[in-house]
């Protein structure tokens, strides 16, 4: 609760809110999920953008924001989730500074009289509306922000309270700006009638037609040998396509596993089994936790559900000082003890006054504050009254000191968590109580309001021991891995590969903020290396990654732009192989047009058989039973009707087909409409775009890979 549940609720949301809500919203649906962990360079340039630098100080500090609110989710921070936090923090920094630099350009402002209209205004900004509206109805509470703003102004309030307040502001304000300058972009989209009809059409015109194909699969890949004029006329043809946004990387390694053998899961399992009496024996199963469980798990309270579901069910069966186990789960062996069963209540409706000790004079003030309240109420004075006056926690102050319903271990039905120190009280006291309670936030004077249900709950202290290699393992691993390395010149590395029996791995297309690699789960120092090295490189020390011990070689440098032949050669050579095949099956195809009046001469002639399809639309391009094939529909759309078409080449292989005929739709009256859903299209679109044209148009010296 805290400055209890108002105060903390609402700094809470707004830190959270402030932490680029703006940006997020803009660019959300451009994540790139790579990333890395932290690392600091001599070098504190991040980045340069369009000639401004960008500390790593700055970005550092804005990543740990971003943290923090992910922290409150409760989710652990994998690689994978450093990677994405990483990658939308540098998204928000690198969008915030070309926008920025825009709206400069465009000379747009939110002036005073805004300002203070989007704050206290008769129609707040939204934002401001979500932070102080009432949790029953959903509205906006002009009562909770004059509050919250006469706290801010009262002296009691924290100096970082005051700075988080400023700072959600300036980002309102920015975010308004950026809306702003949005609005003034995507204003020049105009859809005129004629765009209107194609859309119409295109969606509503049918046409009935067959057609024959000869796959790509028809030939085999061995019959099929590829020239270097093939390679060049497919890259001219499709150059643009070639384009990187970013430098990536790729190496390929070899592996030596270090995993738990056997052996090292017995020998571990024997030393769980000792542990395993000992837990038996213990009479103090906290202090037993704290000592000899690798993961120091609180022993609190459970309801039904609340622990791991074969665990869950076991216990609940079992009596008090029941152990389950030794048995594995999520990679270790682990023990479990029921410590304590009992049937509480299903939750307590508590109302609370909160006195801060510092304004009070100390803690022992604040106590005998709240006892000298709590002898007023007793004495008949109403509660919800002297909460509004004396309570510092404003939020529940207003509304009498009222706190939502919480479980046995603090936890809300409408979400949140209060002290343990209050949620004890409150569970041990008698419905009507007033007890005197001192957390972190304060001290309480609680009212027991109300005690509901009944359920059973117990206590479950766990012991855990990872399933974790011996160092004999590890020692063998990395010997062979080591004189693997010793073996190894710039030369001999797929040799030496072959003759110790060995299997290459690859990782490709990875940018210098990449955590995770697959198969390889915290992959950063490799990262780094490959950021450093040469193409044809060879690691000079062993990597650990995870049990494993690899040994790098590197296979490609991708900077960014368009990408030379020889970096995609490997990647376009299945298209390559295919338009050689086409002009083998178009060359049949063409025999058997040759002397032919039907799709059905044509089909026995080149060995295929005629597929007839109805009511296809040229704005779904799929060929039913096939897959999307744009060039094929385009081209029959295109057609007249009953005439033999010349050799398509398409997706799956070359087709040749014959239109039956169209069926239009009704003449298309009122465009108003059809225009109306193609500028929404188009606007959906357009905030992303603009932040993508403005990206392509910057000039950014990125140096992430080095110091991330």
């Amino acid at each position: 609760m805290g400055i209890m549940g108002y105060m903390r609720e609402r700094m809470g949301t707004i830190v959270a809110a402030f932490i680029g809500f703006a940006l997020f919203a803009f660019i959300a649906s451009e994540v790139i999920s790579k990333g890395g962990s932290f690392f600091r360079d001599d070098n504190n340039e991040l980045a340069v953008i369009n000639g401004e630098k960008v500390p790593y100080d700055e970005f550092n500090k804005r990543l740990e924001q971003s943290t923090a609110q992910f922290k409150q989710s409760g989710q652990a921070i994998s690689p994978q989730i450093t990677s994405y936090l990483q990658e939308t923090t540098w998204n928000s920094f690198l969008s915030e500074l070309l926008l920025k630099k825009e709206i400069e350009k465009t000379g747009i402002v939110v002036g005073d009289d805004e300002s203070t209209s989007m704050v206290s205004g008769n129609n707040p900004d939204p934002q401001i509306a979500r932070q102080f509206s009432d949790p029953q109805t959903g509205q906006f509470d002009r009562n909770k922000l004059e509050q919250f703003k006469a706290y801010l102004n009262s002296g009691k309030a924290d100096p970082a309270q005051k700075q988080a307040w400023s700072d959600f502001l300036m980002q309102l304000f920015e975010a308004k700006k950026q809306a702003k300058y949005m609005a003034l972009v995507t204003s020049g989209l105009y859809v005129n009638s004629l765009e209107a009809k194609d859309d119409y059409e295109a969606k509503n015109k049918l046409v009935n037609f067959k057609y024959a194909t000869l796959d790509y699969s028809s030939i085999p890949d061995a019959k099929v040998t590829l020239t270097d004029d093939d390679y060049n006329t497919y890259y001219n043809a499709h150059k643009g396509e070639f384009k990187n946004p970013q430098d990536v990387r790729s190496f390929e390694y070899v592996s030596f596993n270090a995993a738990p053998s056997k052996e090292d899961s017995v020998a571990l399992k024997a030393d769980v089994d000792k542990v395993a009496e000992s837990f038996k024996a213990s009479t103090n199963d906290s202090l037993f936790v704290q000592i000899n469980s690798e993961t120091k798990t609180p022993i609190v309270f459970q309801k039904k559900g609340g622990l791991e579901p074969k665990l869950d069910t076991v216990m609940f069966n079992a009596a008090k000082g029941f152990v389950y186990g030794p048995y594995v789960s999520n990679g270790s062996y682990k023990i479990a003890k029921l410590t304590d069963v009992k049937t509480t209540f299903d939750s307590v409706k508590t109302r609370h006054i909160l006195f801060n000790p510092a304004t009070e004079g100390g803690v022992e003030r604040a106590i005998a504050r709240a006892d000298s309240v709590k002898k007023l109420i007793q004495g008949g004075k109403s509660f919800a009254e002297l909460a509004a006056t004396y309570s510092v926690d404003k939020g529940s102050g207003s509304k009498g000191g009222d706190i939502p319903s919480f479980d046995v271990n603090g936890v809300m039905g409408a979400g949140g968590q209060i002290t343990p120190e209050y949620a004890n009280a409150a569970y041990k006291a008698n419905k009507g109580d007033l007890i005197v309670v001192t957390s972190q936030f304060g001290v309480h004077l609680i009212q027991v309001e109300d005690q509901k249900g009944s359920v059973k709950v117990i206590k479950v202290a766990i012991v855990d021991k990872p399933i974790q290699a011996s160092s004999k393992t590890q020692t063998i691993a990395y010997s062979a891995a080591q004189k693997f390395l010793g073996a190894l010149t710039k030369d001999n590395f797929d040799a030496e590969v072959k003759k110790e029996g060995l299997k290459k791995k690859d990782a490709e297309d990875f940018t210098g903020t990449a955590a995770g690699l697959p198969g390889l789960d915290n992959a950063r120092e490799v990262v780094r290396w490959a950021y450093k090295a040469e193409k044809g490189d060879i690691t000079d020390k062993v990597f650990t990654v995870g049990d494993q011990y690899i040994i790098t070689r590197l296979t490609a440098i991708k900077p960014k732009g368009i990408l030379t032949l020889d970096a995609v050669k490997k990647q376009i050579e299945p298209a390559v192989r295919n338009d050689v095949k086409a002009k083998q099956l178009s060359e049949k195809f063409q025999a058997a047009l040759n002397g032919s009046s039907s799709i059905d001469q044509v089909a026995q002639k080149a060995g295929s058989k005629v597929v007839p399809v109805q009511n296809i639309v040229f704005a779904n391009p799929v060929i039913p039973g096939a897959s999307l094939e744009y060039k094929v529909i385009g081209s029959i759309f295109g057609s007249q009707p009953n005439k033999l078409s010349k050799p398509v080449n398409g997706q799956q292989g070359v087709y040749v087909y014959v239109v039956d005929g169209f069926t239009n739709p009704p003449a298309l009256a009122n465009t108003v409409r059809e225009k109306q859903q193609i500028a929404q299209t188009l606007l959906q679109r357009s905030q992303g775009q603009i932040l993508e044209a403005l990206k392509d148009n910057a000039n950014v010296k990125d140096n992430r890979a080095k110091l991330l």
